[in-house]
Order: C-alpha cells, then sequence, then structure tokens
C-alpha cells in the first residue's frame, strides 16, 4: 500500500528544491501503462510548466491541492486567458476539473506547494501539438518572465 503522508510531501518538496525545473512527482500508480494515472506533483515558485492541453489522446484531469497553493489558467487557441482560478490546500477553492483539449498551465504562489493529479492513462509523452505556440519551450530564457505573467493574469490577458 502506498500512502500520502506529511513524510511524502516533506520528502516530494525537497526533491523538488533540488531540481532544476523545481518540481518532482511521486507516482501512485504502479505502471505508466495504468489506466488512471494518480501523482502527487510537487511545484516550487520557480517552476515552468508550458501551457498545454491533452488533446491526442484527448483526456480531462484533475488537481487536488494538498499543500500550498497555485494559480490555474486556462487559454484560448491564441494565448488569451479564458479563466484564471487559485487552487488552495486552505480553500476557498481546493480542486478543478481540467476539461480534455483545453490550453492551461499551472504556477506556483508558495513555496512547499504539492497537489494531487489524476487522469486517464496510459502515460502518452507530449507532443509538440500539445504544447502552446505561442509559450517559449522548457529551458528558454523567456520562460521565467512567463511564470511570473502567469501569477498575475486575469481572463482577457494575452500571451501571444
Amino acid at each position: 500500500m502506498k500512502k500520502v503522508d506529511a513524510a511524502l510531501l516533506d520528502d516530494l518538496t525537497s526533491k523538488a528544491k533540488a531540481s532544476p525545473r523545481k518540481r518532482a512527482h511521486f507516482n501512485l500508480h504502479p505502471e505508466l501503462i495504468d489506466p488512471v494515472q494518480r501523482l502527487c506533483v510537487a511545484v516550487e515558485p520557480e517552476t515552468y510548466i508550458r501551457p498545454h492541453r491533452h488533446a491526442d489522446p484527448a483526456v480531462s484531469e484533475v488537481f487536488l491541492l494538498l499543500r500550498g497553493s497555485v494559480t490555474l489558467l486556462f487559454f484560448d487557441e491564441e494565448g488569451m486567458v479564458v479563466d484564471r482560478s487559485i487552487l488552495s490546500a486552505s480553500g476557498p477553492v481546493l480542486a478543478a476539473e481540467i476539461p480534455a483539449n483545453m490550453w492551461h498551465t499551472a504556477a506556483s504562489l508558495e513555496k512547499g506547494t504539492v497537489f494531487f493529479e489524476i487522469k486517464q492513462g496510459p502515460y502518452v509523452k507530449p507532443s509538440e501539438r500539445n504544447s502552446a505556440a505561442w509559450a517559449p519551450p522548457e529551458g528558454d530564457p523567456g520562460a521565467q518572465t512567463f511564470v511570473q505573467r502567469f501569477k498575475q493574469a486575469k481572463p482577457g490577458d494575452s500571451f501571444k
């Protein structure tokens, strides 16, 4: 049996802080081919999650905050913010479903943020077709500018 406890979240946060990507995950599912992907994801405020969608295959996902908080953004095809939510372990919004084929990203607002993610498997490595062309790739020097903008973005703001 795998358990999600404070020790696991502390360890995952330490790994995220030490990671060049400033994030780390712990899979509860036994294999990447599992039909239900279940994982804890630690994200530090410096992490950049390139806006993306799950269109191929089309799957939805759910984020549930266990610690800390994130800004969750949804975009249209052109990179305009169409919705923004703050998810926080202390509420009032603890979780959100991300519909299949919806452009989205999350930006950590606090050190030690960890969320639980669940989505249909098997795991498929994201293709370039599912990464927003209007946002820099991970590792690009301009990515950190996007991270800061994500945290303040509101509906109507454009990233193109």
